[in-house]
This record gives structure tokens, sequence and C-alpha cells, in this order.
């Protein structure tokens, strides 16, 4: 049977700056085909950060340069967004930095082996508001499966939303999952993570009205 998804792709206008930067740079900086490790596709032992989503790329951006010791991951499957964070990573000469356009439940399960990776964030994916498409929300117990696999133990899973129902969703998941621990105690929210910036995506929300709940989990 087929896989629900939990995105869809909706792409507006590529300008030619991106589409430039999808063609040419994604070759260098995207995922090596076959690569079976994070050390294999960066060439050295580094811990390693994953960002599900990242739209614009404007966190990953800002972490991978601030924190050069790290390895990043970021996968996204809308091109606007990748060909802006190349864009922009070109410019600042990143060397520490990995992209894949794949679907990200795909990618974790074909192509990152058990205990790989550090941390993974999720920060404001698609709600998916209505009750009929819930079953495409990125957090749930069968995709938190799949996060817990790829963590290393103590390794960490941040997320956040600004979508009242969606955080409680998120709540009721991430505590059920018997993989994962609240680092700030059963039930609790989390203080905001510092390293992730205000994105324009985050500060519209907040103009709106809405409220951002953060949480942190670790593997067990």
């Amino acid at each position: 049977m087929r896989r629900v998804q939990t995105f869809v792709r909706r792409e507006g206008r590529v300008t030619a700056a991106q589409a430039r930067a999808l063609e040419e740079l994604l070759p260098h900086w995207s995922w090596p085909q076959g690569c079976a490790a994070p050390a294999e596709a960066f060439g050295r032992e580094a811990p390693t950060v994953l960002e599900i989503g990242f739209g614009a790329g404007e966190n990953l951006l800002a972490q991978a340069q601030a924190q050069p010791e790290r390895n990043f991951i970021g996968l996204e499957v809308h091109r606007p967004g990748v060909g802006q964070l190349l864009h922009r990573a070109a410019q600042a000469g990143l060397t520490n930095l990995r992209v894949c356009t794949q679907d990200a439940l795909e990618f974790l399960q074909q192509r990152l082996p058990e205990a790989s990776v550090d941390r993974i964030q999720v920060w404001f994916p698609d709600p998916w508001p209505k009750k009929r498409h819930h079953k495409r929300r990125i957090i749930q117990r069968a995709h938190l499966d799949h996060f817990a696999r790829v963590l290393r133990p103590g390794g960490e899973l941040l997320a956040a939303t600004d979508w009242a129902d969606y955080a409680e969703w998120m709540r009721e998941h991430l505590e059920a999952h018997p993989a994962l621990e609240n680092v700030h105690g059963a039930g609790q929210t989390a203080p905001r993570c510092a390293e992730r910036i205000l994105t324009r995506f985050e500060a519209r929300g907040l103009r709106l009205g809405h409220s951002v709940a953060d949480y942190a989990y670790r593997r067990r």
C-alpha cells in the first residue's frame, strides 16, 4: 500500500537565482548517493544535527555558520527554499552542510543507520489542521519510531509549533513513546531553543497572536 505523505509540494515561483542554485550547487551540497552514514557523507566524525522541513533554511544556515564543529543535514521537498539555502550556503562557504530533497521518512529509513544522529529538529511542521488530515502529521507514533532508531542514546528531539491543537497532539504522542523522555519533566513544554533564530514564518505567527510551544525529548 502507498504510504501516506506528510507533505504536499506547494511550490511558488522559483526565481532565476534559486533555479541556478538547484542546478549548479545542489550536486555539491546534496547527500551523496550510496552514503551509509554521516561520517562518510561529511568526511569526518562530528556531532550531527538533522533538521526536517527547513523551509527557507534560515535556522539551518545560522546554525551551520555558528557551529562549524557540528555536521548539519537539512531535509526539504520544496525547491524554492532549497535553492535559497544553497545560494546562501555557497556565499558563506559552508563545508558542514548536506541537503536532501527526499521525503524525510524515506531518508530516515533508507539513508541513515541506527544511532547515527545526535539531534533531530522539527520546527513548525505543517499542522494539517483538518481532522481527516491528521494522519499526515509528521509527529506521530509510527514516525517517532524512525526518529528514535537513528538517534544516539542521549540524543535530542526538538520540536516546536505555533498551532495550539498540534501542540497538544505533539505532547500526547511524544509523551507516549517508550524510547523518549521529556527533558523538562513529564508533560512539560521546553524553553525556546536558544539556537533557533526568529524566522519570518515564526514572526508572522507571533504577529497574528499565535503562541509557540517548544518540546525537548531525549533518546533513552
